[in-house]
């Protein structure tokens, strides 16, 4: 089945909220090579005036990835795992992730181009956090390659 192209405009339930954790923001900070102190040392970190450690900007995408299992799981989508790439990622941040947060997110599809006998799909994740305010929206796009391809 190929890319569904009415996925243009749907939205996604919002995720379960995730609390950042402290130790979480440390081995990411170590997986990407983040070595600033405030990605581990909360006292680095309240000295730049945050609460706790800082997450790196990329650490959005754990949060985003549980909004495109979402998308994956869509039975009418046409998009399959198996020929399917992270082709491109942005993030447009209100202010850094930190320990401590509870954040939540919901994924808009806002494009699905036809590429060949594959496609391109665009999605938005809107995180926010417990109050309900905006933290990072997550720009991804998934390069979905044709049966034959």
């Amino acid at each position: 089945m190929p890319v569904n192209p009415e996925l243009v405009g749907r939205e996604f339930p919002s995720t379960a909220p995730y609390l950042v954790g402290r130790e979480k923001v440390r081995e990411f900070s170590r997986a990407v090579f983040a070595t600033d102190p405030q990605h581990f040392e909360p006292e680095a970190a309240r000295a730049l005036g945050y609460a706790d450690v800082v997450a790196p900007p990329t650490f959005a995408m754990v949060i985003q990835d549980m909004t495109l299992q979402i998308l994956l799981a869509e039975p009418d989508s046409g998009i399959a795992l198996e020929r399917t790439i992270h082709a491109e990622q942005r993030f447009r941040y209100s202010r850094p992730i930190v320990a401590g947060d509870e954040l939540t997110a919901s994924l808009t599809v806002t494009g699905v181009r036809a590429i060949g006998k594959g496609a391109m799909v665009t999605s938005e994740a809107e995180v926010t956090d417990a109050g309900g305010s905006h933290v990072v929206t997550a720009t991804s796009i998934l390069l979905i390659g044709g049966e034959d391809a």
